[in-house]
């Protein structure tokens, strides 16, 4: 039989000893769209030529009687030996029972997760900083109160913007500079080292503002995807601990000598609304942003009773006491809310300077709106109201330990508010009458 020649295609069928004129000459037989040379030094080692010409190494192999094909690479960018080097590690592969397709999924995934963990411990605190503020809350609550949620804001803004009051820009919050961390560092060193620098400008609000980030601790450590980056407890650190300032509790309240004064001073704001405010604070033992928010669809003059946001539950109902109607039917009607404003939330949102006008007149030297929730407390006391009525009118959990505590209706409750009322309008040195309906008769100093 006649030896082929150098020309010749070579023969499918054999195998051969792989080289480059081998490979060049090639061809795909007529009716097949590819076909497969073998070589004689690297079992498994094929090339693949397809009906339009393109050439590759593949490795072809048996496993669990199945059969397991992998494409090298182009014939154009491989060498022959290095061809071959391949086909043999894939072939110790085989022979240890591993796929290598599915071996190299593996190695993907394995790459991706790597990858995505390395971008995770990229992400930083101002990366959340929003997300929390949208999807965080308190505990059992459902939402941030408006008035929270503008401090959470303001405790990371960057400052820079030209000050409401007095010249110059704000300075960055407390917690600004913790926006550019990654997540993942965030740790009980990071937060002492963050903690002592901003204590030096402030150690109350370096305070605050631990725990408004505590909080966020929190949140990122319910959430699946940053559970693995979140220390939890690196806010709680021995050496953060060891430095927070004592707690102060508030005390301050108006003592009973000092209401007239301070009634008075009312009467001297020259805002009429602010004026009116503050007094039903004192009256109501109301939070000063339940007040605020107060609207005219939310006060039932008929049948005399207030439907107040509350802080601990969603709302409130307490009884319309007489004075505070006469109170209420002096404002104007200029809108929903009841203390109505020109600022963007349409009603009354800061009385401090009012309340400060308050008590310059009044000579009274200290006094948060606060303390006139407390004062309500202490007064109510002194009239000989319960604690349990007390407590319901202001919007505490009373104790049921206390009195048998069980809630009372509103006609059961009212004779303590207008008891109550009516002590504090004798501090104040006001004569009125209890019968008159709103609108119809004034009070009389």
């Amino acid at each position: 039989m006649a030896r082929p020649k150098k020309t010749d295609a070579p023969d499918l069928s054999a195998r051969v000893n792989l080289s480059m004129g081998a490979i060049e000459r090639l061809t795909c037989p007529p009716g097949k769209t590819q076909a497969f040379m073998r070589d004689t030094e690297a079992p498994g080692l094929r090339v693949r030529v397809t009906a339009a010409g393109a050439k590759s190494f593949v490795f072809e192999r048996k496993l669990n009687r199945r059969t397991v094909r992998r494409t090298i690479g182009d014939v154009r960018s491989w060498t022959i030996e290095a061809a071959r080097k391949e086909a043999n590690r894939l072939a110790v592969l085989i022979d240890d029972g591993v796929n290598p397709a599915e071996q190299e999924r593996e190695q993907q995934a394995a790459q991706e997760a790597q990858r995505a963990a390395d971008a995770a411990q990229q992400i930083t605190v101002g990366d959340l900083w929003p997300q929390y503020l949208q999807e965080g809350r308190p505990r059992r609550r459902e939402a941030w109160k408006p008035r929270y949620r503008a401090d959470l804001e303001a405790m990371a803004a960057p400052g820079g913007v030209p000050r409401k009051r007095g010249q110059g820009v704000t300075r960055p919050g407390p917690l600004y500079p913790l926006m550019a961390l990654p997540l993942a560092s965030i740790d009980g060193d990071a937060l002492s080292e963050w903690y002592e620098r901003e204590a030096k400008a402030g150690r109350y609000q370096a305070a605050r503002a631990l725990m408004m980030f505590r909080g966020f601790l929190r949140w990122a450590s319910g959430k699946r995807d940053y559970r693995e980056l979140t220390d939890r407890d690196a806010g709680k650190a021995e050496g953060i601990a060891d430095n927070l300032p004592p707690l102060k509790k508030r005390t301050d309240h108006l003592e009973a000598t000092q209401v007239a004064a301070w009634w008075a001073g009312c009467g001297q704001v020259g805002n009429p609304v602010a004026s009116v405010y503050l007094r039903a604070l004192l009256l109501t033992g109301a939070r000063r942003e339940e007040m605020a928010a107060l609207k005219w669809a939310d006060i039932d003059f008929r049948w005399r009773k207030l439907t107040i946001a509350d802080k601990v539950e969603a709302t409130r109902t307490i009884p319309l006491t007489p004075y505070l109607a006469q109170l209420l039917v002096t404002l104007p009607r200029a809108g929903t809310f009841v203390f109505a404003s020109t600022s963007k939330t349409g009603r009354i949102s800061d009385a401090r300077a009012s309340h400060a006008k308050v008590l310059e007149h009044a000579g009274i030297e200290h006094l948060t709106v606060h303390g006139l929730r407390r004062s309500y407390s202490l007064l109510g006391e002194a009239a000989g109201a319960p604690a349990g009525a007390i407590a319901q009118i202001m919007g505490h959990r009373p104790s049921a330990v206390a009195e048998g505590y069980r809630p009372r209706s509103i006609d059961a409750l009212r004779p303590y508010a207008e008891l109550v009322e009516a002590h504090i309008l004798q501090q104040a040195g006001v004569q009125f009458d209890a019968t008159s309906e709103p609108g119809k008769l004034r009070a009389v100093r």
